[in-house]
């Protein structure tokens, strides 16, 4: 993870400071938290990490704000796109850094993964959602195992999820 996508996650501009990090690391945590959103599990997992990163490395950006401009709403687009997919049979849903790959049988709902924001990537045979102005700079051969390596890996539990029935 970098500063971009760790702000970007919790929705903050370049020039956070330690306090703004933690008042949007609380806001996240309500709004995200698994008793609230489908999706909250893993949501919750990337604003940890965000929040971790930045308080681990101690980000002022009112002394030192990055150069690049950041997403604001990429914790929310996130958030929309494993709730969308979340829900369909036969996909394993994975979260590496900031992007999240689609595995398993997909090609049964294609239009629904296409519309919902997510890239076919041909030679990883999976399909990818990511920041859309985080472009890879890597033009190289990068197989799904080597980016679990290097950017980590959750892998969605969608079995135990809570499913309410209603009686008859």
């Amino acid at each position: 993870m970098n500063i971009k996508d760790a702000l970007s996650i919790l929705g903050l501009s370049a020039t956070a400071d330690q306090e703004a990090i933690k008042t949007a690391y609380r806001k996240a945590c309500i709004k995200y938290h698994p008793d609230r959103n489908p999706a909250g599990l893993e949501m919750m997992k990337a604003v940890n990490v965000a929040y971790q990163f930045l308080h681990d490395i101690d980000y002022n950006g009112v002394e030192r704000p990055i150069n690049e401009e950041v997403n604001s709403d990429f914790g929310e687009e996130l958030n929309t796109a494993i709730n969308t997919v979340i829900g369909l049979a036969g996909i394993t849903i994975e979260v590496c850094g900031a992007w999240v790959w689609l595995t398993g049988n997909t090609k049964a709902h294609k239009d629904t993964i296409k519309n919902a924001g997510y890239w076919w990537a041909k030679k990883k045979t999976a399909w990818y959602f990511r920041p859309p102005d985080h472009k890879s700079r890597n033009k190289g051969d990068w197989d799904l195992d080597k980016i679990r390596d290097t950017y980590g890996s959750a892998t969605v539990n969608q079995s135990s999820r809570y499913q309410p029935t209603l009686a008859p």
